[in-house]
């Protein structure tokens, strides 16, 4: 079996805490809405999304033998998973949530010097596309993965940081975020120089996205229209690119893939946790052609996409 996608690293529990402003005030106490672990993460955000959106989709990755572990295993039952021991734990975050869904995260990658996620993990996995979080046991796979296709998200990543570096040089189709970049541009032009990228991709949240590629300049594409009120912006990120990766291995236009990417990260901007709510294939479809003033595609297994009353 084939598997359409492949992600390695990045399962992690986020522990979500809402907050009255951020950032937030000194005071020694706050009552806050109940504080709930769920999913959460890079890699464990991308294999859900793309599970959502009808992907085959195959995961591994390093956990504690702990109850985030088992959270964890739980929340990623439906996708075929493989798990190996980390030492340390299971990797945790605790997110402080504004009014306004912006997010401030506070990371613990429980990393061991020296781990490695084992090769027995994925070596026998076939894949038409592979995606690499920057966890750091994860920067040693590369060499097992000739051949293929592979992604990776550098997130907040200013440009300079050495830890970066092997993911973005090694990566055929690069996302990063704005968020810390002083000169995007400038730093998507010299992923393309130095490493092996065919494409980066820099979200800028509300201001859309950038795509530079090697046979165009950089384009600007805007964010979709957001489908409802603003949750949080917990993986949207992620979300962004399990569709912007749907539509590459459906064999979409650039174009399209940005669009489907940017209305996957819109949905997961309106609903409520990091990974539960991923968009589903026929949500995604008939959203994105109505941004984009389309008539409602074909949906896999009927005639036309239907657009229900919550999708407005």
């Amino acid at each position: 079996m084939t598997r359409d996608v492949l992600v390695l690293g990045g399962a992690g529990v986020d522990t979500t805490v809402y907050v009255p402003a951020l950032p937030v005030p000194y005071q020694d106490t706050y009552h806050v809405p109940p504080v709930v672990d769920r999913i959460g993460n890079t890699g464990a955000g991308v294999a859900l999304g793309c599970h959502a959106l009808g992907l085959d989709v195959a995961f591994a990755d390093l956990i504690g033998d702990d109850a985030h572990g088992a959270l964890i295993r739980h929340a990623l039952r439906d996708v075929d998973c493989a798990w190996g021991p980390a030492v340390a734990g299971t990797r945790r975050s605790v997110l402080l949530v504004g009014p306004d869904g912006r997010r401030t995260s506070f990371y613990d990658a429980k990393a061991t010097p020296g781990e490695r996620l084992p090769r027995e993990l994925y070596a026998n996995v076939r894949a038409r596309h592979v995606h690499v979080s920057i966890t750091d046991f994860c920067r040693h796979v590369y060499p097992d993965l000739d051949g293929l296709p592979i992604s990776t998200d550098l997130h907040d990543w200013d440009g300079v940081a050495d830890y970066q570096k092997d993911f973005a040089h090694r990566s055929d189709l690069v996302f990063m975020s704005a968020a810390a970049l002083p000169d995007p541009v400038a730093t998507m032009r010299d992923v393309l120089a130095r490493g092996r990228a065919h494409t980066v991709v820099c979200t800028r949240g509300a201001d859309g996205c950038l795509v530079l590629t090697r046979d165009s300049g950089v384009r600007a594409f805007p964010a979709a229209p957001l489908p409802g009120p603003v949750a949080d912006s917990n993986g949207a990120g992620d979300a962004f690119v399990s569709g912007f990766l749907y539509g590459t291995l459906r064999g979409r236009p650039l174009e399209e893939c940005v669009s489907l990417g940017s209305t996957a990260g819109a949905h997961a901007c309106t609903v409520v946790g990091t990974h539960e709510s991923p968009i589903t294939e026929a949500l995604l479809l008939s959203r994105s052609a109505r941004d984009a003033g389309d008539p409602a595609p074909a949906t896999p297994g009927t005639r036309t996409a239907e657009r229900t009353p919550s999708d407005t």
